[in-house]
């Protein structure tokens, strides 16, 4: 099975990320991972350090000859931005010159219950590896598993819906065309928008509501809309509660700093409608077997996939680090202040988007590799090619 970890400090020397359990045989670009890092680092609204970090991952270990050899696949990503901070983040010998000490909380972050957790005395350590930089890490080790999907054909692929007031009335008309044609010709769409949505009015309006937000000195977050095309039904299972398909979609998601909610499918307006309105009904067809008209419980039914385009939509709030600052506390002096601003973005819900597909991609192969196992990409298609066969063969009339 694939897992990965992370490394590193927002302004440390570099960020760091470890894959295992990654099959054998699957063809790895470099470019295709510093593409996603790429994505990452663009939308509308982004802060001063994208302007310094051009994100570009080493491979260590695990590829050879641009294929995948079964062993732990090493990257790192490099931070510019160290030279700016070698005292600060000093990682041995403390510097003679005096350190400032981050004493005042920001609300919405993770800066007092993490001093509190670990005991700092200062908060800069919190803020270092709470940042959302660490998604870098997490973009390059998630790539691998992209492309490890994408050549059994299964793809991922995300748009934005909404930031701040900025919300698509209805899905874009091109969506479902998009969708026929894969997950990743949606985010190639969405990539050619400065916040990454399908529709130009909506477009508009986002763009004028981060630049007000910015000349406010306040911040926005957004939705993300998920997609993963090609999964076939019966991945996950129903059986015991950590094999269950939409749990660990749903964990993945949330574990991106600064989301707060994930809803599969229309999972909230479902909650509002009789069962009659909710549930997709089976149609048979004598050349393709089982078909929906509805897909409203998002390619997911009793924790495991149902075949159809698995939709998830995630919720971003807006970034805890405010130029006009909130009301917060010393923690040495505890005197009622303003809270510090940490340099950081207006919105960053188009960057999130990337972090999500990426986050995905390893839950969705390890469901796959769960259901048919095997240790190089070769063998692993044949199984699913059997697989996609046998379920054709079983509903053909």
């Amino acid at each position: 099975m694939i897992r990965y970890f992370t490394a590193g400090e927002s302004h440390g020397p570099a960020l760091s990320a470890i894959v295992e359990g990654m099959p054998a045989g699957v063809p790895i670009n470099s470019d295709e991972i510093n593409a996603q890092l790429a994505r990452r680092q663009q939308g509308h609204g982004r802060g001063g350090r994208m302007k310094i970090e051009t994100d570009k991952a080493e491979v260590l270990s695990g590829i050879r000859f641009g294929k995948t050899i079964g062993s732990p696949i090493g990257l790192v990503i490099k931070n510019r931005d160290w030279e700016n901070w070698t005292t600060t983040m000093a990682q041995f010998e403390k510097p003679d010159e005096e350190i400032t000490k981050i004493s005042i909380p920001r609300p919405g972050h993770a800066d007092l219950a993490g001093r509190i957790k670990y005991g700092f005395d200062d908060i800069r350590p919190v803020i270092e590896r709470s940042s959302a930089r660490e998604t870098a890490a997490r973009v390059a080790a998630g790539t691998l598993s992209k492309v490890f999907l994408k050549a059994l054909g299964i793809e991922i692929g995300s748009y934005i819906s909404a930031i701040g007031p900025a919300t698509e009335a209805a899905p874009d008309l091109r969506l479902a065309e998009l969708l026929s044609q894969g997950a990743e010709a949606v985010s190639r769409q969405a990539d050619l928008s400065p916040v990454r949505m399908l529709e130009k009015t909506t477009e508009k309006a986002a763009l004028a509501a981060i630049d007000t937000a910015k000349e406010n000195g306040d911040t926005l977050g957004g939705i993300i809309e998920i997609f993963i095309t090609g999964v076939p039904p019966g991945f996950g299972s129903y059986v015991q509660h950590d094999r269950r398909l939409d749990a660990a979609l749903a964990a993945a998601v949330i574990s991106i700093q600064a989301i707060k909610g994930v809803e599969i499918g229309s999972a909230f307006e479902n909650a509002r409608k009789p069962g009659s309105q909710v549930h997709d009904e089976f149609h048979l067809d004598k050349e393709s077997g089982v078909r929906r008209k509805t897909n409203r419980a998002g390619g997911l039914e009793g924790s495991m996939s149902s075949g159809q385009i698995i939709h998830l939509r995630a919720a971003m709030k807006p970034i805890s680090s405010l130029v006009s600052p909130l009301l917060s506390f010393d923690v040495e002096t505890l005197q009622p202040t303003l809270s510090r601003f940490e340099r950081s973005d207006t919105c960053a819900v188009p960057a999130a988007g990337v972090v999500a597909e990426a986050v995905v991609a390893p839950v969705i192969a390890n469901a796959l590799l769960e259901k048919l196992g095997g240790d190089h990409l070769d063998e692993i298609l044949q199984r699913l090619n059997l697989y996609r066969e046998n379920i054709r063969n079983t509903f053909r009339a």
